[in-house]
């Protein structure tokens, strides 16, 4: 087999494409044939050594792929050799195999393609629990999704328009508003134009009628999160995704009191840990949804999985619609 390896998490330029022993799964191990992985923020902080989790050196980074079940450990009962998986398991997924506990994998449905699989579990996980597990999202309420055109807030569109909520997609150019258009916002705010520095709040005000969003889903942090949670609406609830800006913003407490409002953090993977059945009945669900046609991961391209150095200074410019996927 071969894999992206780092030895010393200094930044992506330290990743060696290696030749390694294909591992035998040990008990309640499958092997996989690594079909597709997909690229997420985390998989970059974590070969800059600014992950929380920090994995023992040497490790192959790329937390989420698909592919076939080529071994299975002892103890394994529910997934056969043969069969498709996908899975999120943290690392090991910038490879051609890798093994991966079982009790992770994602058995996938006929007509689930590996390339969509790759993309799915950690977008729609995430914001179905921030969406409807976290904010109780009801049809008729508007939701603000910041950082809409990046992949947890595309699925957050499809998610809240499934619902029958109203969308307001904020994303940094025209042409990422005119993606999240074709997605099903009802409304778009370009904050290159509309900055959080000055225009932000008057756009959300205007395309609330004043009453500001019932929701608002943040992955983005920074100078975003003040001013949009100056605009919540009355029982609002703001949803704490992730910080992709970079800093760690903090909010004046008092703003919750007046607007009567809740921060609500989001944290999807300790979510499947600490309630694995309510996870696995949510998995069934959004599985369903995709082969009923409701959600799709919107994959912006794929490439090669030698080409991993490319498609991180391609998620670094910042130009991404979506997810990127590499394949083997």
């Amino acid at each position: 087999m071969h894999a992206w390896l780092c030895e010393n998490p200094v930044g992506v330029e330290a990743l060696k494409w290696t030749e390694l022993p294909t591992p035998d799964p040990k008990a309640g191990e499958v092997l996989i044939e690594i079909q597709a992985a997909s690229l997420n923020f985390p998989d970059l902080l974590i070969v800059q050594n600014k992950y929380q989790m920090k994995p023992p050196l040497p490790f192959v980074p790329g937390s989420e792929y698909a592919g076939v079940v080529r071994a299975v450990g002892d103890g394994v009962k529910h997934l056969q050799v043969g069969q498709s998986v996908a899975c999120l398991s943290g690392t090991g997924g910038f490879a051609t195999h890798t093994v991966a506990p079982a009790a992770l994998c994602m058995p996938l449905p006929a007509g689930f393609p590996p390339v969509d699989a790759a993309a799915f579990i950690m977008i729609y996980a995430t914001s179905w629990h921030a969406l409807m597990d976290r904010a109780a999202l009801k049809a008729g309420e508007t939701v603000l999704i910041l950082g809409a055109a990046g992949g947890v807030g595309t699925s957050a569109i499809q998610l809240a328009k499934a619902a029958g909520a109203r969308v307001i997609a904020a994303a940094s150019s025209d042409e990422k508003c005119a993606l999240c258009k074709t997605l099903g916002a009802d409304e778009t705010i370009n904050y290159s134009v509309h900055t959080p520095a000055k225009g932000l709040r008057e756009e959300i005000k205007r395309l609330t009628d004043g009453k500001g969003p019932d929701v608002i889903y943040d992955p983005v942090g920074g100078d975003f999160a003040e001013p949009a949670f100056r605009s919540i609406g009355w029982r609002g609830r703001y949803l704490v995704v992730g910080f992709a800006s970079g800093p760690i913003p903090s909010l004046p407490l008092n703003l919750t009191l007046l607007k009567g409002a809740s921060i609500m953090g989001v944290f999807w993977g300790d979510f499947a840990r600490r309630e694995p059945q309510a996870n696995a009945q949510m998995m069934h669900t959004l599985a369903g949804m995709y082969l009923k046609g409701q959600i799709k991961p919107q994959i912006d391209q794929t490439l090669p999985m030698q080409e991993l150095p490319k498609a991180f200074a391609v998620m670094g410019s910042r130009s991404v619609k979506g997810k990127l996927v590499m394949v083997n």
